[in-house]
């Protein structure tokens, strides 16, 4: 899989009604492969996942949650207090 490619959700039903998510990498993800993926659901939550294994275990964030999450990565709430 591509990165921005849009994939069906794990979270689809057998019915055939399913969500699609287009994964993005951060601008910042280095050639290490350190990286993870974010992809907005069309209900406005947001899924992020391990790059190296898009297979793999999914964590899933509230529209809120993710705002509050963004909001605090702004303001440097996350940032490494020895790199300062």
């Amino acid at each position: 899989m591509k990165p921005g490619e849009w994939v069906k959700s794990s979270f689809s039903y057998h019915s055939g009604n399913c969500a699609e998510v287009q994964w993005r990498k951060s601008g910042a993800s280095t050639a290490n492969g350190q990286c993870a993926e974010a992809g907005e659901c069309p209900h406005g939550d947001w899924l992020v996942r391990d790059s190296k294994d898009p297979d793999g275990p999914v964590l899933r964030f509230t529209a809120a949650e993710w705002d509050a999450f963004r909001s605090g990565v702004k303001a440097g709430e996350f940032d490494d207090p020895a790199a300062r």
